[in-house]
């Protein structure tokens, strides 16, 4: 498998794949955090992904573009968000991410696209969801939206997925990856402040409920042992526990 980029998904598929689907470029590169708005950084994106799916369409190679199933796309009203439904970006990288799956679509290379939820894992970007809220703890104060939830999902549920739908010739695709269970953001920071020790004031801002939830059914369907995961209470401290050397590594 072809990876183009060096990031933390790069890293977790260089890992996991190896010399294994040697006709795959997965583009693991360009603007990850849901709040971004920089023109620029877009552009690269878009201008990277244009000359992927172009040698990809000359040499007969699958493309495979990492999107959103994040609120930036689907929203927060609560109605599950499904690949072939409608979609209504609130800001301009749920916008900028649906432009680019557009262009997949349009490219006439064969293609899929992974719309991918919060990532949760090692080497994470610090601006991403975790990070924040560890380094806000940390300091003895965070910003904590009392309404707000968050679909999280391990990095290791990954790359099997996309194991199993290069092994099954998926193509053509839009696919949800997902835990299906968003978590109250108010719980992930509790959490947070029992592993870490420290007992954060918390600074309150009050908006409208935020609740994004997926749809599972495609990816059900196409890769039904993503069924068998537990996305059930315990999710979360399983995941904390798992990475809690990360969290703790920001008091340094």
């Amino acid at each position: 498998m072809e990876i183009v980029g060096n990031g933390f998904l790069a890293r977790h598929f260089a890992a996991h794949f190896g010399d294994a689907h040697p006709d795959v470029t997965v583009i693991a590169a360009g603007v990850s955090t849901t709040a971004a708005a920089d023109i620029a950084a877009f552009d690269r994106e878009a201008d990277l992904v244009g000359d992927v799916l172009r040698r990809c369409r000359r040499d007969g190679r699958r493309a495979v573009l990492l999107s959103t199933s994040s609120a930036a796309l689907y929203g927060s009203d609560g109605v599950p968000g499904v690949e072939d439904g409608p979609v209504f970006p609130i800001n301009a990288y749920g916008r900028h991410k649906l432009a680019l799956e557009r262009v997949c679509e349009l490219s006439g290379a064969r293609y899929l696209v992974l719309r991918l939820t919060h990532l949760v894992g090692d080497g994470q970007q610090p601006e991403q969801l975790l990070p924040t809220l560890a380094r806000g703890v940390l300091a003895g104060a965070v910003t904590v939206h009392p309404d707000a939830h968050r679909d999280l999902l391990d990095v290791r549920h990954v790359p099997p997925v996309l194991d199993a739908l290069c092994a099954r010739e998926v193509h053509g695709e839009v696919v949800n990856v997902a835990s299906g269970a968003p978590i109250a953001v108010p719980d992930i920071v509790d959490g947070l402040q029992r592993r870490l020790g420290v007992d954060a004031e918390r600074r309150l801002v009050q908006r409208p409920p935020q609740l994004t939830r997926v749809s599972l059914a495609k990816l059900h369907r196409l890769v039904p042992e993503f069924a068998g995961h537990d996305f059930g209470p315990a999710y979360l401290d399983d995941l904390l526990d798992r990475y809690f050397d990360s969290y703790a590594a920001a008091r340094a």
